[in-house]
């Protein structure tokens, strides 16, 4: 078990963490493979006589599972290891603590989150009314990790790379994307323009997946997970990010579309308030334009979203993606009624 060939499985890690002295004995701990990732591994390690105590074992795939040809740096799953390490100090609680790494086999392990536990997304789907509370608090959290790394030198010189970002994110995203509209060579320009001007923006850490689905809520409380495309460079790039999920569920869920922007209008006043920013200041500007991009990336990129399958949907999205693209709204609340218009 001390090759990079070696692939952990619910069978065999009980034993592994045996060998590495991490547990006394592999029948005292039970485990199960989570769900929901293309890029790693992700394993669930518990222990029926201390049901407080939880890991997850986390070990990054080179070649991602989807249709296509999707290849990354296995070495990522360190620099996300890195990240949290230096970010708990800062965030506390709203991050797992790092155990163990493993560079030989490309995994780490992390204290999990508090049994009982849910996955935003789960609820975001469900359209639960305590969504918009939940909203508020991503947003001040997205806020204090923008705020705590912007002009931090050690953080910049750490996460500076950003080979991952541009494999996981830039590539299979935005690029693959222009490269599919042909047909419309404006949107490939707004696109490629798009790239251009967001890596030029190097100002704070950026988590690159701060997505509901990395969000996990235990009461009043959240908990961030998966930092494998962590980089320093331009921070709007989450909070676009996120919005698409919110928007992204609202076409998929239109008779609750109200709820979703009730979300989006929490977590932007809650962003907007924590970051101090300016009504029309360069983050609003940028957040929309990366909103528009991953609206059509998520469509026709490498990675569309599970959950929009039928055309008539898919053809709505990439029509209120290309709008915003070719033509921004100047600020926030002209870009809900936009695609409030849509409903």
């Amino acid at each position: 078990m001390k090759s990079k060939n070696f692939l952990l499985s619910p069978e065999n890690l009980p034993m592994y963490l045996e060998d590495k002295k991490l547990v006394k004995d592999a029948n005292d701990c039970v485990v199960r493979e989570l769900g929901g990732g293309v890029s790693n591994i992700v394993l669930l390690v518990e222990w029926p006589d201390d049901p407080e105590r939880r890991w997850v074992v986390k070990q990054s795939l080179g070649k991602l599972r989807v249709k296509d040809d999707w290849r990354s740096d296995r070495e990522r799953i360190f620099r996300e290891a890195d990240a949290i390490h230096m970010l708990r100090p800062i965030l506390g609680n709203a991050l797992p603590e790092v155990i163990y790494k493993d560079q030989r086999n490309f995994l780490y392990i992390m204290t999990a989150a508090p049994r009982g536990s849910q996955v935003w997304k789960e609820s975001l789907l469900a359209c639960r009314l305590s969504d918009l509370s939940v909203a508020r608090e991503v947003g001040l959290l997205l806020a204090r990790l923008i705020n705590s790394t912007a002009a931090s030198s050690k953080f910049e010189l750490w996460f500076h790379q950003r080979t991952n970002f541009d494999q996981l994110r830039i590539n299979p995203y935005y690029r693959t994307t222009a490269l599919r509209q042909a047909n419309h060579p404006q949107v490939q320009t707004a696109l490629r323009k798009l790239i251009t001007d967001s890596l030029k923006i190097q100002t704070s850490l950026v988590h690159g997946d701060y997505s509901p689905k990395n969000i996990l809520v235990h009461g009043k409380d959240i908990f961030l997970i998966d930092f494998e495309v962590v980089h320093w460079g331009d921070p709007s790039f989450d909070a676009g990010f996120l919005l698409n999920h919110l928007f992204l569920k609202a076409f998929h869920r239109p008779q609750f579309a109200s709820i979703y922007f009730d979300a989006v209008r929490e977590f932007w006043k809650a962003l907007h308030a924590g970051l101090g920013l300016d009504e029309t200041g360069d983050f609003e500007t940028m957040t929309i334009r990366h909103l528009g991009g991953l609206m059509l990336a998520r469509i026709d990129g490498k990675s569309p979203v599970e959950y929009i399958n039928d055309e008539k949907t898919k053809a709505r999205v990439r029509k209120v993606g290309k709008s915003i693209l070719l033509v921004p709204p100047s600020n926030m609340n002209e870009l809900v009624a936009v695609i409030s218009n849509e409903f």
